[in-house]
């Protein structure tokens, strides 16, 4: 079903595309155009910019119920997390205190082991 919407949401997007760019602005554009300009002379001049601007409205409208609608056909799987879910989930992880205990085999903190003559005196 999400495939399919996201299908007919391109489809609307690129018909209303070519819509808009029929359209008459200040400059003409491409509704005189089309068809040799017979657009205007088949639905008359004032019917051809009512009808395209009628559907300009109405494929918007559907753009963006399609859009919403989308939103709640997703597949929502429980072992499917997203990155920042991930990233939340382990910096919910306790940190364990340091071990006072260290092994022997250890390393100090200070990059090495002791040598006898910094622990003994001069």
């Amino acid at each position: 079903m999400f495939v399919l919407l996201i299908v007919i949401i391109a489809l609307i997007g690129l018909f209303l595309g070519v819509i808009i760019l029929l359209q008459s602005g200040k400059g003409g554009g491409l509704a005189g155009i089309a068809a040799g300009g017979a657009t205007q002379q088949m639905l008359g001049a004032r019917t051809a910019p009512d009808i395209l601007e009628k559907a300009t409205w109405t494929l918007g409208a559907l753009f963006i119920l399609l859009c919403v609608m989308t939103n709640f056909t997703i597949d929502r799987e429980e072992g499917v997390e997203s990155v920042i879910q991930q990233g939340q989930t382990e910096e919910a992880l306790p940190i364990l205190p340091p071990s006072d205990a260290l092994p022997a085999s250890a390393p100090s903190a200070d990059g090495g082991a002791q040598s006898d003559t910094d622990a003994g005196g001069e």
